[in-house]
């Protein structure tokens, strides 16, 4: 299984960081030591002081492929979750201004917090999919699927040029604006149109 990750798929989130928008999807890989499941606490590291919450649309690949052309790639994936990619963005810019790989910053232990995957046929629009995250009870992301700048199709169809899909994969397709840091004793809670998909402590 495999965890692959979008960057800079919502205009307001690049600009917000003063990264310029991509021209192809950009992703990056965390390993499944990253994974945090069933509304676990995540404990901050002890390498870094200033750990922000990114939350994002994950969908999990249903099939098989390599090289899947765009107009098919609707047909490889069926579940979707709420995600949260951790960053360590004190490391994360000192590895920009190097410019070294990201993943030091990205893919440590429990990095992906994940809900449970629902089926994206529950949905009333698949391709207007609200999704919000809540910082002890004060909203401080809202997305919609409509606003990636690249779709889900467009990213599985990109990502399937260089790495074989497998069933089971999953994909962390972008944040929104408004990411910030989290502390000691903050809640995390994360809707899915308006079911609650995540619900965790910091710790």
């Amino acid at each position: 299984m495999k965890i692959i990750c979008i960057g800079r798929n919502y205009s307001e989130h690049a600009k917000e960081l003063n990264n310029p928008l991509p021209e192809n999807p950009m992703f990056f890989m965390k390993p499944d030591t990253a994974l945090l499941i069933k509304n676990r606490p995540f404990y901050i590291p002890d390498f870094s002081e200033e750990i922000h919450y990114e939350t994002e649309l994950v969908i999990k690949i249903s099939k098989n492929g390599k090289n899947v052309q765009e107009k098919f790639a609707h047909n490889y994936y069926d579940k979707i979750a709420l995600g949260i990619d951790f960053t360590a963005r004190d490391i994360q810019k000192k590895c920009k201004e190097k410019g070294h790989p990201w993943e030091i910053a990205k893919a440590f232990d429990h990095s992906a917090p994940i809900s449970t995957f629902i089926p994206i046929s529950e949905l009333n629009n698949r391709d207007k999919i609200n999704f919000r995250m809540d910082l002890n009870d004060k909203t401080v992301q809202n997305g919609n699927s409509k606003d990636m700048i690249f779709s889900f199709e467009k990213i599985i169809s990109y990502v399937s040029q260089f790495i074989y899909l497998k069933m089971g994969d999953i994909l962390f397709t972008g944040t929104p604006a408004g990411v910030g840091k989290v502390n000691i004793g903050d809640r995390i809670t994360a809707y899915l149109e308006e079911r609650k998909m995540l619900d965790f402590m910091i710790k």
